[in-house]
């Protein structure tokens, strides 16, 4: 029944399912909440469930779906940080802060970091903050925006 292990999702995964099959969980909810009021006897329960069950094995996306999509993309989000910070790395501003943090601004990037870190956070167009490890492109944005 490992099917029913629910432990390994986070709560990014389990929003996105919901968000995903919102329509199908408020019908479910609705009939369960009939069938409870308008059923007296062992059948209300033996149709809870078959409802119940029925969302479980709902053919629709499954929660390993979900997270399979999100991570794929959270991986396009970062490819397309890195390429904008790659055609942007002439007009970074470098602020630095008096306790080693720093942030670098274009026009479409903000990205905040620790001195000695090894990852920094990247917002790109506005959106909430992705953390990305340091590798050699992103270390390359950072030392050009710190040499104007």
């Amino acid at each position: 029944m490992s099917f029913l292990d629910f432990s390994s999702y986070d709560t990014e995964t389990w929003t996105t399912f919901f968000q995903e099959n919102w329509l199908i969980i408020a019908i479910a909810l609705l009939v369960l909440f009939l069938i409870v009021r308008i059923v007296k006897t062992v059948v209300k329960w033996a149709l809870v469930a078959v409802v119940v069950i029925g969302l479980v094995l709902y053919s629709g996306y499954t929660l390993d779906d979900v997270k399979e999509l999100g991570s794929k993309v959270v991986d396009t989000v970062k490819q397309e940080a890195v390429n904008v910070m790659l055609g942007e790395a002439d007009k970074a501003e470098y602020k630095a802060g008096s306790d080693g943090t720093f942030t670098i601004t274009t026009d479409n990037i903000e990205l905040t970091g620790k001195t000695g870190s090894a990852e920094v956070k990247v917002s790109l167009k506005g959106a909430p903050a992705i953390t990305l490890q340091l590798d050699s492109t992103i270390q390359g944005f950072i030392d050009e925006a710190k040499s104007k």
